[in-house]
């Protein structure tokens, strides 16, 4: 029972249900300069449970970038039927690699990297949380990312980029076919002078080629999102996964919302830039309606909460259809 929601309640989901955790699971990863530290939150019973896998952001806290961080994703999407499985990648604070370090300061690489590894070492994480032995549906994985994990899930999903500082990004092809579906929250846009004086220099390779991402995926911004020390273009930027991929099924708008989308980064969190508790379920209850159909493949759930928010939230978000 959550009292500070009202409208969002008529958006139909699944109760929530019982949930395990387990933290920390070590995967050992050579390549990236330290082992890879995931946790993992699922429901305590079922079978064939779909698999999200969950990229964070950057930002100025110090675990939210982490497998510790997004409690409230991570709750609601567990609670009611997916297992989320979070890598803490190499650009996090408490438990990454220096910003100098090679593949820095976002490691954009590696954190697509991290996610591959994962797949490829499910049993192993299997066998390191007990409570999932044979319960994950391998063949219902979805990608979500907020912010440069928007990036992350964008390259899974087929997007590419080019960067002027490094002439073999553009050689880099990281779609993942085992993923069949991703939600992209707020993610970096277009690059080249759509990006500020500071983005161009320090994040040069927030200059994507969407016109690779093919997998399906709906994309999420916030309407106030202005993002200012990124782009120079306000929160439309923020769209272009949408308007220019052929993968990006639907964008939903928050209307009023910021970067965090209500509180998608954690209870009550300094990262939140807009908390509101309506708006982050009305976004958490969208995004899950999304992905129970696109993993399923079946659009009751999805389409049963387009047309809730349209009639008891349409002050809230809109979601746009190609």
């Amino acid at each position: 029972m959550n009292n500070l929601i009202k409208d969002a309640r008529h958006i139909p989901v699944a109760e929530p249900g019982l949930t395990v955790s387990y933290s920390p699971i070590t995967l050992a990863a050579p390549q990236r300069g330290l082992p890879l530290e995931l946790r993992i939150t699922g429901p305590a019973s079922g079978d064939r449970l779909p698999v999200v896998l969950l990229s964070h952001g950057h930002g100025p806290s110090n675990y939210i970038p982490s497998k510790d961080g997004y409690g409230s994703l991570v709750n609601f999407y567990a609670e009611r039927g997916f297992v989320v499985i979070q890598p803490t990648h190499l650009n996090s604070r408490v438990a990454g690699l220096p910003a100098d370090s090679a593949g820095g300061p976002l490691f954009w690489r590696s954190r697509v990297e991290d996610m591959s590894t994962i797949l490829d070492c499910l049993d192993e994480i299997e066998a390191a949380a007990p409570a999932f032995i044979g319960r994950l549906d391998r063949d219902k994985v979805a990608v979500v990312g907020h912010s440069m994990g928007g990036q992350t899930a964008g390259m899974l999903l087929g997007a590419r980029l080019t960067d002027p500082k490094d002439p073999t990004a553009q050689d880099v092809n990281m779609l993942e076919p085992r993923i069949k579906a991703g939600l992209i929250l707020t993610a970096p846009g277009n690059g080249g002078d759509s990006l500020s004086e500071m983005a161009a220099t320090n994040y040069s390779f927030f200059n994507p080629d969407f016109s690779h991402m093919t997998t399906r995926s709906l994309v999420v911004v916030g309407s106030d999102d202005a993002s200012a020390h990124l782009t120079v273009r306000g929160p439309s930027w923020h769209e272009d996964p949408y308007h220019c991929s052929p993968g990006a099924e639907a964008l939903m708008t928050v209307l009023g919302g910021k970067h965090g989308l209500g509180g998608i980064s954690g209870y009550d969190a300094r990262e939140t830039d807009d908390e509101d508790p309506e708006r982050l379920e009305i976004v958490l209850r969208m995004t899950w309606a999304y992905l129970r159909s696109a993993l399923d493949g079946d659009d009751r759930a999805w389409a049963a909460a387009r047309a809730a928010l349209e009639t008891y939230a349409p002050s809230q978000a809109r979601v746009d259809l190609r």
